[in-house]
């Protein structure tokens, strides 16, 4: 599945963004959909995911109660809310679609297709 993400930008400590990314041309009833972080000279970690045809989601610890994803079926987008943020979530997000399984969904190593990324760059 084709996938784009928007949504990043500079924002001070505190304040809050919405990234969201567009499945193009595909429902995602059948895909799992997650973000994910990187930070320059790390890998990438695994923030949150949404099963496909449920409404279940996990959470990193480093974002719970701060961040909510969410997904639109009608438009085929899945977004994540971001509040409270730190200087600590900076960082490249990517989002990124396997077709539904049931491995763990914090499995980063298992999602097959990835968006562009969208740079988040939170100022203390």
């Amino acid at each position: 599945v084709q996938l784009q993400a928007s949504g990043g930008g500079l924002v001070h400590a505190g304040g809050s963004l919405t990234l969201s990314c567009a499945a193009c041309g595909r429902s995602l009833s059948n895909w799992d959909m997650g973000w994910f972080r990187q930070r320059p000279g790390m890998e990438r970690d695994f923030v949150a995911s949404i099963k496909g045809g449920s409404s279940a989601t996990r959470y990193a610890d480093a974002v719970k109660g701060r961040f909510t994803i969410s997904r639109s079926y009608a438009r085929s987008t899945v977004s994540l809310q971001m509040n409270s943020l730190k200087p600590e979530d900076t960082a490249v997000y990517f989002c990124g679609a396997r077709r539904r399984s049931v491995v763990d969904l914090t499995a980063t190593e298992t999602y097959n297709d990835w968006g562009q990324g969208t740079l988040v760059t939170v100022s203390s």
